[in-house]
């Protein structure tokens, strides 16, 4: 299984949890890569089964608009049948930002294969280990 988790960072809470789920995904024999928005390309990332993608909450609830929004607005149309997940910090929200990427995924036609994930803050012991069991458990799907 071919699983590509991609992610940008501001402060390296969302990098933390992308190094965690991808550590996971390892653990469970996936192929790996792990890659920030701006060191991939969207054709590049559909060659994996899987993505798994990592943004923390900007602004009012918002995808990062430099990177992450072009990224996707060029992932979309192509999102057809392909399993997807999401993850993120924040510092003060509840996931709103999540929960309406994950709309725009599913609009998009894409499978979403896990419910968003995300911490306040700097990752603690129990946020890292949710993202080390999200790699697992989708490695394995």
């Amino acid at each position: 299984m071919k699983v590509a988790v991609i992610y940008w960072t501001n402060t390296g809470n969302t990098e933390q949890m992308a190094e965690e789920i991808a550590l996971g995904a390892r653990d469970a024999s996936a192929d790996i890569t792990l890659t920030a928005y701006a060191d991939t390309t969207p054709a590049e990332a559909l060659q994996a089964d899987q993505l798994i993608l990592g943004c923390p909450a900007m602004g009012i609830e918002e995808l990062e608009d430099g990177e992450v929004v072009p990224f996707m607005q060029e992932l979309y149309p192509q999102l057809a049948g392909k399993r997807v997940a999401v993850f993120g910090s924040c510092g003060w929200s509840h996931g709103e930002w999540l929960t309406k990427w994950v709309q725009e995924l599913s609009d998009a036609g894409a499978e979403v294969v896990a419910p968003p994930l995300s911490c306040q803050g700097t990752p603690d012991d129990e946020a890292l280990a949710s993202c080390r069991k999200l790699g697992q458990e989708l490695a394995q799907k």
